[in-house]
Order: structure tokens, then sequence, then C-alpha cells
């Protein structure tokens, strides 16, 4: 699948860099003097999921941020995220953990089949869940649009109980799963996502 990557605002990556370089910054992750060889890849828009309520309503999901993976020697190592505030971009916090090798993985999964696509984070912090979301229409504004049925959703590592993670799913199969689990009566049905 080729992956259209689109670019990341020049304000959101700014901020990342100027952060990276900054030694007064006191926050997890890379102390300064361990940030000056890494390199920002894969810069890719973060959505949270809004409130699944069921299976008729299309599923809405909002821009809160940019991730950006960080990569020493080409390999990632953690990442940087911005978030949108009232003044535009601004840097929100280093992170790291066995999310982002799934994402490298989760990409490396989705290059590789059939359709173009746009990949972007889909978070879902009510389950504690993050997934690389395979927006079809690879042209689309970072800024609009929510899952479509026919996106594919590939839950990263470690995903919840019962959801198999880096497999890509339809969202129309995927999201009435979640909706199930954050709203148990609102859903009689079970969809089996377990490999």
């Amino acid at each position: 699948m080729p992956l259209h990557i689109p670019p990341a605002p020049a304000a959101a990556e700014r901020s990342v860099r100027t952060a990276l370089h900054s030694a007064t910054l006191r926050a997890p992750g890379p102390r300064p003097t361990e940030r000056e060889d890494l390199r920002l890849v894969l810069p890719l828009p973060v959505y949270r999921l809004a409130p699944v309520t069921g299976t008729t309503a299309p599923p809405r999901a909002r821009l809160t941020g940019w991730r950006f993976l960080l990569a020493r020697d080409g390999r990632p190592v953690g990442a940087a995220e911005t978030m949108l505030t009232a003044d535009g971009w601004a840097f929100s916090h280093f992170c790291e953990g066995p999310y982002i090798p799934s994402t490298e993985r989760a990409l490396r999964l989705a290059g590789s089949l059939p359709a173009a696509c746009q990949p972007r984070l889909l978070s879902v912090p009510e389950l504690y869940m993050l997934t690389l979301w395979l927006h079809t229409d690879p042209g689309a504004q970072p800024a609009e649009g929510g899952p479509e049925p026919q996106d594919l959703l590939m839950p990263l590592a470690p995903a919840p109980p019962g959801i198999a993670a880096e497999r890509a799913v339809r969202s129309d199969v995927l999201l009435p799963l979640l909706a199930g689990r954050l709203a148990p009566a609102a859903s009689q049905e079970t969809v089996g996502l377990v490999s």
C-alpha cells in the first residue's frame, strides 16, 4: 500500500525541534545530551475518537496533535508529540514504550497492502488504545474527516484484551466492538477479532 504521509505543520515541527535542543526542558524522554543525534521521522496526525454511540451514527474523530517518531541510527527510539492550542501548535511531550516499535511494524505492514492510503493515529483513551488508521483518501486534509467504513484500523501493541494487535481491520467492524466496550449496554453484538 503506498503510504501518503501528509506534511506536518511547520509550527508543529519547529516546536519539537526547539524541545529537542532545549537544555532546560524537564520531561520524560531523552536528556538534552542524548537528543542531539535524534532525527524526526514519520510525522503522523493524531486524532481522538469521539464517543462511539452505536452502529448507525458515523464515527467522529478530532485532530489533537502530531506525533513525530524520533530515530537514532535509522531506528525509532521514541516519539515527540505536539498539541493544538489556542495559539497554534505547541510541543506537548516526549514518549517511549511499546507503541513506538509497534507503530514502525504497523507502518511496514500497511506498506505491503495493495491500496493507497493516508496513515494517521487514532487514540481511544478510554480503552488505553492507539491504532494506526489507514484512511482510504490519501489526498485528504489531515484536519478533516472521521473513520470511513472502508478505512482500516490496525491496533498497536499492546492492544486491549480480545483485540489483535498489528492486524488491519475495517473500521465498520472494529468500531462497533469498541462501542460495545465503551458502553456495554449499547451493543449486544460481538465481533471475533482475536487472532
